[in-house]
């Protein structure tokens, strides 16, 4: 059968242990994390992970976010939707260049994919580029006929596009009050 891939947004208490209760019911339930990504939001108590999993359908898919949503420490999960959301990850690429020839071909295509040279040592150089897979997956590609010495990602990371949010009930509780008065 073929699966889909679902990216969920899903806030929960910054405390230990809460990752460990996520990603075990993914596991429960025997799906694999495809990405994952955490970080604290605009309230240093509260984090937003972003897990991109295959499911077969879109009724598995919400069952993964109703099953989420019984866990006591999360706040809210939203399925996001590909054609109103944005999709990013981040790529560090350590990639051999033993001279200047490799060194210019390798700038050349970190402009062309408008990738940052972030290191430069006399045999390698370090490439950061953010976007999404496929433009991060074609990078990483053409490189590879230099050498990559070294690859790290940090996974996708998502926000749905204007003024949709993750979830508006815990906007008013005082989550995200971007623009308002609080006393």
């Amino acid at each position: 059968m073929r699966k889909n891939r679902y990216t969920l947004a899903v806030l929960v208490d910054n405390e230990s242990g809460v990752l460990s209760q996520v990603s075990r019911l993914f596991s429960r339930k025997d799906y694999n994390i495809e990405s994952l990504a955490v970080g604290t939001t605009d309230s240093p108590s509260v984090s937003r992970i972003t897990i991109e999993v295959m499911a077969e359908d879109d009724a598995r898919a919400d069952l993964l976010c109703n099953q989420l949503r019984k866990l006591f420490p999360v706040h809210s999960v939203k399925l996001l939707s590909p054609d109103r959301s944005i999709r990013r990850e981040l790529v560090l690429i350590k990639v051999r260049a033993e001279n200047s020839e490799d060194r210019n071909e390798i700038i050349q295509i970190a402009n062309i994919f408008r990738a940052n040279v972030i290191d430069v040592t006399p045999g390698s150089l370090t490439v950061a580029v953010i976007g999404q897979e496929e433009k991060t997956d074609a990078i990483c590609e053409l490189l590879k006929q230099h050498g990559i010495l070294e690859l790290v990602r940090t996974g996708v990371v998502a926000l749905e596009r204007g003024a949709y949010t993750i979830d508006e009930d815990t906007k008013e509780k005082g989550e995200f009050n971007y623009g308002k008065n609080v006393r």
